[in-house]
């Protein structure tokens, strides 16, 4: 009996031996793995991804860069250096307070208010076809009849550097100028210079405007083709265009040279002198030709001796 006894016992002893042997093994690794990992992804994302961290949470939303200034672009129109000018005032009939000459180049400047209000224009180039046109005498006085609409800024450059000549209408210095600016020598506000404003003019003519700024042409010379297609007269316009509401460029004749049709490419648009009574209409024609490829304003004709009689209707010759 006792043995039939111990032999139950053993055989016992051996079922629950091996009812005990699952709870004491090992838990299986890839379960352990897969928790580790599940828990462990999220504070990695966290602090490894560079992503994350640098967006902006719920309390603290995105704000945009502030924008540039006016002057971020380093051109600070109140260190434009004041200079004496002395006016050449026959050859400036736009400073006059009345008269027919006035009155024409008031006319002109409604007109181009016209085209601008059908397309943006700002930058406006003066040409022709051959020398001795008026180019010059137009786009002075065109600019400061412009500076005298609601005081407008205007920015005036002298764009002939083999001819330059505004500076002996306006009496002012030639040297540095657009030349030496397009060649690297100045730079945009070293060749800018306005008139000094304790000037005063005669009586019955306006003021030097001391919102005109003016860039003489310098000296170009043989290289004023090459210096003419340098993109730096862009870059030129651009510094210029947000601080101005005028930009008016005199340039070379287009036939004789291709300076203008260079400069043109800059500019909103373009105007064409021609002389009456000079002028042949094939040399008009070659000219707009030549600018085929510009926005082509319209014609001034310059030098008509015949004076409107609306002027002397409206009392403008009453004194004369």
């Amino acid at each position: 009996m006792s043995r039939i006894y111990e032999a139950l016992q053993k055989a016992e002893s051996e079922r629950k031996l091996e009812r005990r042997e699952p709870e004491l093994g090992i838990p299986d690794p890839p379960a352990s793995a897969a928790m580790t990992t599940a828990v462990a992804e999220p504070e990695d994302a966290v602090f490894s991804s560079p992503r994350f961290a640098e967006a902006p949470t719920a309390t603290q939303p995105y704000v945009e860069p502030p924008a540039r200034h006016a002057g971020a672009d380093g051109l600070d129109l109140s260190s434009i250096p004041a200079r004496p000018w002395a006016l050449s005032l026959p050859q400036l009939p736009s400073l006059l307070d009345r008269g027919p000459a006035v009155e024409q180049f008031r006319s002109l400047r409604s007109r181009i208010f016209e085209l601008r209000d059908i397309s943006p224009l700002k930058t406006i180039l003066v040409s022709s076809g051959v020398p001795q046109e008026g180019k010059s005498f137009v786009s002075t006085n065109l600019a400061l009849s412009l500076a005298r609409h609601k005081n407008s800024k205007v920015l005036l450059i002298d764009g002939d550097m083999r001819r330059y000549s505004l500076h002996q209408i306006l009496g002012c210095d030639s040297h540095p100028g657009l030349a030496d600016y397009l060649g690297g020598k100045a730079s945009a506000l070293e060749v800018m210079q306005r008139p000094e404003v304790s000037q005063t003019a005669t009586a019955g003519v306006t003021p030097i405007l001391p919102n005109l700024t003016f860039i003489a042409g310098g000296n170009g010379g043989d290289k004023a083709a090459d210096l003419s297609g340098s993109p730096r007269f862009g870059e030129l316009i651009r510094l210029a265009a947000p601080h101005f509401d005028w930009i008016i460029v005199d340039s070379s004749p287009v036939l004789p040279v291709s300076d203008a049709v260079n400069l043109a490419r800059w500019c909103d648009g373009v105007l064409l002198v021609a002389r009456g009574g000079v002028t042949k209409f094939p040399v008009a024609q070659r000219a707009q030709s030549e600018l085929k490829a510009s926005n082509i304003l319209g014609f001034v004709l310059n030098a008509v001796h015949e004076t409107p009689e609306v002027g002397g209707y409206y009392g403008y010759d009453a004194a004369q």
